[in-house]
């Protein structure tokens, strides 16, 4: 599984919201249309008004490599670098082990507890 994270950071807020909202379709179509996609969120930073959270699940490197193929990629970068960035950290995360948050009890634990 590999897990994209980071965020991108508009020149104003109002280019920001509209990043988001130019996001939207193609948030969709990647999610519908590619396989191996398990989430591809870009959304609103609620602390920071210029700034666009994004959150990407892949199934694997293979699926990923084909996203940056596949037209919907294009279209993002396309969509996105019409809308004043100024900077961009994104980073992905490959992860062999994944497990609830909260045990059978509901108790919220930060080490690894299942076998």
């Amino acid at each position: 599984m590999i897990i994209i994270a980071g965020e991108i950071d508009f020149d104003t807020a109002a280019n920001r919201d509209r990043a988001v909202a130019l996001s939207g379709p193609l948030q969709h179509a990647t999610r519908r249309e590619e396989a191996g996609c398990w989430a591809y969120c870009f959304s609103a930073d609620p602390c920071i008004d210029t700034r666009m959270l994004v959150y990407e699940l892949w199934a694997d490197e293979a699926s990923l490599a084909d996203h940056f193929e596949h037209q919907n990629y294009f279209n993002m970068r396309a969509a996105l670098g019409d809308c004043g960035i100024v900077a961009a950290n994104n980073k992905k995360y490959r992860c062999d082990l994944s497990e609830p948050v909260y045990d059978d009890t509901r108790t919220p634990r930060a080490d690894f507890f299942t076998a």
